[in-house]
C-alpha cells in the first residue's frame, strides 16, 4: 500500500505549540512512528503552510498511484474551498484527521468544509489518528 500523509498550516510547530492539545512530540517524531507502524507499506510525508502546495500534493498523489491520502489540513479544514475542490477533483480517497477532538474546542473548529468530500474523518486520538486513518485504507 502506498500512503501520503499531508499536514497543513502550523503543524510544523507540533511539539512546540499548545502541548496540551497536540502533545510534545515533533511532527518528524510522529511521522517516524507512523512509518514504523506501516513498515511494510510505502509512506510519504508532506507538510506545508501554503494552501496551494497542499492542493498540488493532492493532485500529484492521484497521478503517482497513491492508494490513499491522510490529511490534517489544520485550520484550512474550516475554510479552504481550494483544498476541498482538490480532494473532489481526484479519485484517490482522502481521510481527514485531527489530533484533537475539534468538537470539544472552539465553535469555529466544529465545521469542516473538507469532510463532505473525504472518505471519512478521524479525530481526537492524538498522533494515533494518523495510524487509524492509514489502517482504514486496508479495510
Amino acid at each position: 500500500m502506498k500512503l501520503l500523509f499531508i499536514n497543513g498550516v502550523n503543524l510544523n510547530m507540533t511539539g512546540m505549540r499548545e502541548k496540551g492539545v497536540y502533545g510534545s512530540q515533533t511532527l518528524d517524531e510522529i511521522n517516524a512512528e507512523i512509518a514504523a507502524h506501516f513498515k511494510d507499506d510505502i509512506c510519504e510525508f508532506f507538510q506545508s503552510n501554503i494552501e496551494g502546495e497542499i492542493c498540488e500534493q493532492i493532485h500529484n498523489a492521484a497521478n503517482e498511484g497513491f492508494d490513499g491520502i491522510v490529511l490534517n489540513a489544520g485550520a484550512y479544514t474550516h475554510y479552504s474551498i481550494a483544498i476541498r475542490d482538490a480532494i473532489a477533483a481526484v479519485k484517490t480517497p482522502v481521510v481527514e484527521v485531527h489530533m484533537s477532538n475539534v468538537h470539544a474546542r472552539e465553535e469555529f473548529r466544529h465545521t469542516s468544509v473538507l469532510s463532505v468530500v473525504c472518505k471519512g474523518v478521524i479525530l481526537g486520538f492524538g498522533k494515533n489518528s494518523y495510524i487509524l486513518a492509514g489502517e482504514s485504507f486496508k479495510l
